[in-house]
């Protein structure tokens, strides 16, 4: 049937016309654009140490990211807008990271991905950075050595439910 179509019902003889349930969508638009974001998270991947395999098996077909929104990994922090930080960081490569951070658009998220990447791990020496949110700020953890894929999928729902919750700025009083 075409949702624009017209259903004839018989009312005491008399036709009228009801419309399909479809045609006419109410709803706040910071609502719809965060709908919208949700489900269209596109993540850079700085991946620096271990944690690497289990970030390549979210992306395998049992933990299939793509039905989340997240599928696709963008290799140019200007076309991402969810930076996963995934592993050791030295602060040596805190410079490039907090580069990588500045390049990107906004809207922008973080996530932290396993122990080293939230709190420098078990690596307390002079070269690892204790944690990425010295220098960027972050919006989701995802704790582990590494972290299983059903514990990044969480973070990943974490990170949706928030962009969900955001006031968009996009909306303005002229849209």
């Amino acid at each position: 049937m075409n949702r624009g179509a017209t259903i004839p019902i018989a009312d005491a003889g008399a036709t009228t016309h009801r419309r399909s349930a479809f045609e006419y969508l109410t709803t706040k638009k910071d609502e719809l654009v965060g709908w919208g974001r949700k489900f269209s998270i596109f993540p850079y991947p700085f991946v620096t140490a271990c944690c690497a395999m289990e970030f390549m098996a979210v992306s395998s077909t049992p933990y299939d990211t793509d039905r989340f929104g997240a599928a696709l990994p963008r290799f140019s922090p200007r076309q991402s807008d969810l930076l996963m930080v995934v592993g050791t960081v030295t602060h040596k490569q805190a410079p490039i990271l907090l580069k990588v951070y500045e390049q990107m658009c906004e809207p922008k998220w973080v996530m932290a991905f396993g122990a080293c990447a939230t709190s420098g791990g078990f690596y307390q020496n002079y070269a690892t950075l204790l944690g990425i949110d010295r220098i960027i700020p972050v919006d989701v953890y995802v704790p582990g050595c590494p972290p299983r894929p059903e514990t990044v999928i969480d973070g990943i729902m974490q990170l949706q439910d928030r962009i969900a919750r955001q006031r968009h700025p996009i909306v303005n009083d002229a849209f």
